[in-house]
């Protein structure tokens, strides 16, 4: 996760922080459920913790829930849905 923070000085003594989070991934959205990374997956109500991104060994990035499903659903070795390579979560 990369957060941004923003100061903006509006007296010489008072000082307002606003902060904004993105997920540190090479993509968007979720290469399943196409839904964006900073928003949840069809399963969640809110982004966050709740619906944490997860990497494979070969970098691309999935909803937890996404990926679950997905692995769950194959009927031998789990690929990714995206490159094909067989499915290793990043360790």
């Amino acid at each position: 996760m990369c957060q941004i923070w923003y100061f903006k000085k509006t007296e010489e003594s008072e000082w307002h922080a606003v902060a904004s989070w993105t997920w540190d991934a090479q993509d968007e959205t979720c290469g399943i459920c196409r839904m964006a990374f900073d928003g949840c997956c069809s399963d969640c109500k809110l982004p966050g913790d709740d619906c944490p991104l997860i990497w494979g060994a070969c970098n691309h990035a999935f909803h937890l829930h996404c990926i679950l499903k997905w692995v769950n659903s194959q009927t031998s070795q789990a690929h990714c849905p995206m490159c094909r390579r067989e499915w290793q979560f990043k360790g």
